[in-house]
């Protein structure tokens, strides 16, 4: 069993910081307390003057894979979130394919499994086309719904008032909206060009 105590730290927990002790065996927090120097350990870090926060979940990431790997794949990308403090992720549907049917969803999910150093969680794209996709969503892993209403890459904005209305009434999942408003963005560009 491989444990490690780490000691005097400022922890950051629940809206306060108090200095704890934190034991952790086989890679889980087995134990926090204000004097847990007496526990047993392979080995010992001590904090003091050191802040130790809780891992930090970053809802918005693109990761590139598949289509655009030399850019940065599961791998690469949750290692540099890791080192950054990042334990959770939430990744994009615009990659290439763009994640828009349960298929291309489950892909993703492959990809990551065992390759991913974060836990991982991965959107589905709405487009115009895809309803049927989007009602299915609710029986498979997903973050959520990702809806693009402004331009965007592709087929993947979706600004037609009723198709929005019937994605919203049918999505069994969280929805994401990327809310920009084209036209107001296409006169703004002419006026500063």
């Amino acid at each position: 069993m491989s444990s490690t105590l780490i000691i005097n730290a400022q922890l950051v927990n629940e809206g306060k910081i108090k200095q704890q002790d934190i034991l952790i065996k086989n890679g889980r927090i087995h134990k926090i307390g204000a004097n847990l120097q007496s526990e047993i350990s392979d080995a010992q870090v001590d904090a003091k003057g050191l802040y130790l926060i809780p891992g930090m979940i970053d809802d918005q990431v693109h990761f590139r894979e598949p289509g655009l790997v030399h850019k940065g794949d599961f791998e690469t990308e949750s290692t540099a979130a890791v080192a950054g403090g990042i334990t959770s992720y939430m990744e994009m549907p615009n990659s290439d394919p763009q994640t828009i049917t349960i298929e291309a969803l489950a892909d993703k999910y492959n990809r990551a499994k065992g390759r991913s150093r974060a836990n991982f969680a991965f959107y589905l794209g709405a487009t115009s086309e895809n309803l049927k996709e989007i009602v299915q969503v609710g029986n498979h892993p997903a973050a959520g719904l990702k809806i693009f209403m402004g331009a965007s890459t592709g087929n993947m904005l979706v600004d037609n008032e009723e198709i929005l209305m019937q994605i919203f009434k049918e999505c069994p999942r969280l929805i994401v909206t990327h809310c920009e408003d084209t036209p107001i963005i296409l006169v703004n560009e002419a006026k500063y060009q």
